[in-house]
């Protein structure tokens, strides 16, 4: 048996445990650290949308040898209106993103390209997406991760408790904000790609989280009826038993999304997968950590605002403490000093009598 298999045997039995819990201050703490990054990043620098949330035109050039500075100057030439975004894609392709242009605008810019590198028209790819568009683009998108988070609430509020589902919402907008806030940091741009990749986020977060939710309901189930943990305790030993779980099917799915990142985006220049790996990978990683360090500790300080909660709460309090103030009456009583006879109390002695002697 592995080492790792064997931790995760004497979690789930309970014989070594973490007290994720009764820390969630820290976790808290570290968590909020990245919300006010994320939070800055977005109002300084903002989303990097792409063409098709804010409209624009887009030339695709393919040509063995062909250099940036070579795409620069041919666009300056034009001088179109608006930012421009040059990125390489590969060795041999150049993709040049403008702000809305009109038809003769874009013609002007495709024939300083083609021009520039010795290709005819015709042979660059080119897209124009107007700002209408766009804008329905992104209404369709805010309203597919609302109706999400709308649905995922009244499946968990249905299928476990209405206090899990506050909590595994909590986690997933807390995922979703991060992962936004690193995409506004390293400036990538975001896509129709990008958006698949939140949604594929959310699912994985929910799952990870479900699955922890799931034994904790079943630790949790006839707690009342005893006094042996309170729900914090309880809850404690159902993440720590999920804990390996958790690690190794996260792994898995995040050894996948990093060769897609740093091989298919890093070394092949794929754009589309660049945005796609990126949301992946930082959502599959926060929400493992979301579903551990906030979800469940949430879903524990909620429960233990109950009456009930609070109720059995006293009675682990009583039930831990009653053998430690009997041991000390033990020791009180041991520790008396012993009853000392005086000679009043013994009485008087009697002398043993002498025997006479026979002549």
């Amino acid at each position: 048996m592995s080492k790792l298999s064997g931790i995760g045997g004497r979690l789930y039995r309970g014989e070594t445990s973490f007290d994720l819990i009764g820390k969630r201050r820290r976790w808290y703490a570290f968590s909020g650290l990245l919300l006010i990054i994320s939070a800055i990043a977005l109002s300084v620098q903002g989303l990097h949308l792409g063409i098709e949330f804010k409209g624009g035109s887009e030339f695709t050039i393919t040509k063995t040898g062909i250099s940036l500075p070579d795409a620069r100057a041919a666009v300056a030439s034009t001088h179109v209106p608006g930012d421009t975004i040059i990125q390489k894609l590969g060795t041999n392709k150049i993709r040049v993103q403008t702000a809305p242009l009109s038809t003769a605008q874009s013609n002007q810019v495709q024939d300083a390209l083609a021009a520039k590198f010795g290709i005819s028209p015709g042979s660059i790819d080119t897209q124009i997406v107007g700002p209408s568009w766009g804008k329905e683009i992104t209404r369709k998108a805010l309203y597919g991760l609302f109706g999400f988070l709308i649905v995922v609430m009244l499946y968990l509020a249905m299928a476990f408790e209405p206090k899990m589902a506050i909590a595994a919402v909590i986690a997933v907008i807390h995922d979703v904000f991060i992962t936004v806030g690193i995409y506004a940091l390293v400036g990538f741009d975001v896509t129709p790609a990008t958006v698949i990749g939140f949604l594929t986020v959310l699912g994985y977060s929910l799952y990870d989280t479900v699955v922890v939710f799931d034994k904790v309901r079943e630790n949790t189930r006839t707690i009342t009826s005893g006094s042996k943990m309170t729900y914090s305790q309880a809850a404690n030993l159902a993440v720590n038993q999920t804990l390996v779980r958790s690690f190794n099917t996260s792994l898995i799915a995040l050894l996948p999304v990093a060769s897609i990142l740093f091989v298919g985006a890093g070394l092949l220049g794929a754009g589309t997968l660049k945005d796609l790996s990126l949301a992946l990978f930082i959502g599959l990683a926060t929400g493992t950590y979301s579903s551990i360090f906030i979800a469940s500790p949430i879903l524990a300080q909620l429960r233990e605002k109950e009456p009930a909660m609070q109720a059995l709460a006293k009675r682990v309090s009583a039930r831990t403490s009653a053998p430690a103030e009997g041991a000390v009456k033990v020791a009180g009583t041991q520790a008396r000093p012993p009853l000392v006879l005086t000679e009043e109390k013994r009485g008087p002695r009697n002398q043993p009598k002498k025997k006479k002697k026979r002549r």
